[in-house]
C-alpha cells in the first residue's frame, strides 16, 4: 500500500462519531487514574478489532491492565506483560484471580477495623499543614501504614495478595492530593484527599480465558505467536526543550512500588521517590531522548525494531501524537512490515501533564493531543 493510500485511510476514520459504538459491547474494566491509561479509547481498539478472528492476545506494555482485561472478557486467551510492578500486581488480580469474592472479603473487613500507625508511610507521604508537599493526609498514610504490614502477616499466595494489594491501591487512590501520578503533588488539598482511607472488592470478572501474567523486556514477549499483538509503549516527548527525566514513566507511579514491595527505601527529592526512579536507573529506550547517527531518535529504532521482530498475525500500535515518533514514521515503518488495514486519528483533550510547571514547552500551543492506532496485518 503506498503512503498515499494510507494517508486516506488516516484521515478518513479521524475522529470517529459516538455513533461507531452504538452497537459495540465494550467490556467494564477498572483501574488508577494513569498517564498512560487507554480508558478512553478502549472503544476504540475494541471496535478496530471486531470481527477479526482472534483466539490469543498479547498486551505488551500492559500498564494498569484495561486493554488486557477487555482482551479477557472478549474471550481472548490474554497474556499480559510489562516490567512494573503494579502492573504485575493488577494482572494477578483481574486476570488470574478465581476465588469467590467472600475469600477477600474477610480479610478486606479485617484490613478496614485496623487503626493506624504512624510507619515509614506516614514519615515520608502524609501531610496535615503541609499541602503541596505531600500526596496523602497524616490519617490515611497511617492507616496504610497499618493496612501494609497486615497484608504481609496474612501469608497469602501472591495471586490472593495481589487481590488485596489492588484493592489498596484503588483505595489510595481515591484520597490522592495528586494530578494522577507521583511526580509532583497538587499546591493545596483538594477535596478527594479528606475522604477516609477504606478498602473495597476489585471488580473481578472470574476469567474464563486462559490468561498469564508476565513481567519481562517486551523483546522478550514477541517471539512466541499470537494472533493479535497490542503495543502502547512509553512515548517520551517530542519537544526538544522537554527534560528527558520528566518523561520517565517508573518516576511517576514509584509509590505503588513501594507500596507493593513495602520495602521502605532511600527517598529523594521533593516528592520523595525512590532511590531505584532516578533517571538514570534502568533507563527505557523507547523514552529515550537522542538520536543516532542517522539523526533518527533511538526511540523510534526501538518502535521499528518491536514491530519487525513480533510474531504475530496482527499487530495493533498505540501511539501519541507527543512521542518521539512522527505519525508518518510510524506509517513508514508499517508499510515496511505488513499490511494496514485500519487507523485511527483520536482526539485527546488538554494533556494531564500541562498542568505542571515544568512542562508547559513540552504541550503543543493548542494544547491538543492525538492518540494514533494503526492495524497491521503481516
Amino acid at each position: 500500500m503506498s503512503s498515499t493510500q494510507q494517508k486516506s485511510i488516516l484521515m478518513r476514520v479521524q475522529t470517529p462519531q459516538t455513533s461507531l459504538f452504538d452497537d459495540l459491547q465494550v467490556p467494564q474494566t477498572e483501574g488508577i487514574k494513569y498517564v498512560g491509561s487507554k480508558l478512553k479509547i478502549l472503544p476504540h481498539i475494541i471496535q478496530i478489532i471486531n470481527g477479526l478472528k482472534i483466539r490469543t492476545a498479547l498486551d505488551a506494555f500492559s500498564g494498569t491492565t484495561r486493554v488486557a482485561q477487555a482482551f479477557s472478557q472478549l474471550g481472548f486467551d490474554t497474556s499480559a506483560n510489562d516490567i512494573a510492578e503494579y502492573s504485575e500486581i493488577f494482572g494477578h488480580c483481574y486476570l488470574l484471580s478465581t476465588k469467590p469474592n467472600e475469600f477477600y472479603q474477610k480479610f478486606i473487613d479485617e484490613l478496614n477495623s485496623l487503626k493506624g500507625t504512624f510507619g515509614w508511610f506516614s514519615q515520608h507521604y502524609g501531610g496535615e499543614n503541609e499541602a503541596g508537599k505531600r500526596p496523602f493526609q497524616l490519617k490515611n498514610t497511617m492507616k496504610l501504614d497499618a493496612i501494609r504490614d497486615k497484608i504481609d502477616e496474612f501469608d497469602l499466595n501472591f495471586t490472593d495478595k495481589a487481590v488485596l494489594l489492588t484493592s489498596l491501591i484503588l483505595a489510595l487512590d481515591c484520597v490522592d492530593n495528586t494530578l494522577g501520578h507521583y511526580a509532583s503533588y497538587l499546591s493545596g488539598w483538594c477535596k478527594r484527599s479528606y475522604n477516609d482511607l477504606f478498602l473495597k472488592l476489585p471488580r473481578r470478572f472470574a476469567p474464563k480465558t486462559q490468561n498469564r501474567v508476565i513481567k519481562s523486556d517486551a523483546f522478550k514477549t514477541i517471539t512466541n505467536f499470537y494472533d493479535l499483538v497490542y503495543f502502547d509503549p512509553p512515548y517520551g516527548s517530542n519537544n526538544e526543550k522537554m527534560p528527558p527525566s520528566r518523561v520517565r514513566y517508573k518516576a511517576y507511579y514509584h509509590f505503588y512500588k513501594s507500596v507493593i514491595l513495602n520495602d521502605k527505601p532511600r527517598v529523594f527529592g521533593k516528592a520523595n521517590r525512590r532511590e531505584d526512579s532516578r533517571d538514570t536507573a534502568f533507563p527505557c529506550i523507547f523514552e529515550e531522548f537522542k538520536r543516532d547517527e542517522s539523526n533518527k531518535f533511538i526511540a523510534m529504532r526501538a518502535i521499528e525494531r518491536l514491530i519487525a521482530n513480533t510474531n504475530a498475525r496482527y499487530i495493533l500500535l498505540s501511539y501519541s501524537s507527543g512521542g518521539r515518533a512522527s505519525k508518518q514514521e510510524l506509517q513508514e515503518i508499517i508499510s515496511l512490515n505488513g499490511r494496514l488495514l485500519d487507523a485511527r486519528e483520536i482526539d485527546y483533550k488538554k494533556n494531564v501533564m500541562s498542568a505542571m510547571r515544568w512542562s508547559y514547552e513540552w504541550v503543543n500551543d493548542d494544547n491538543t493531543h492525538k492518540e494514533y492506532l494503526f492495524l497491521l496485518e503481516r
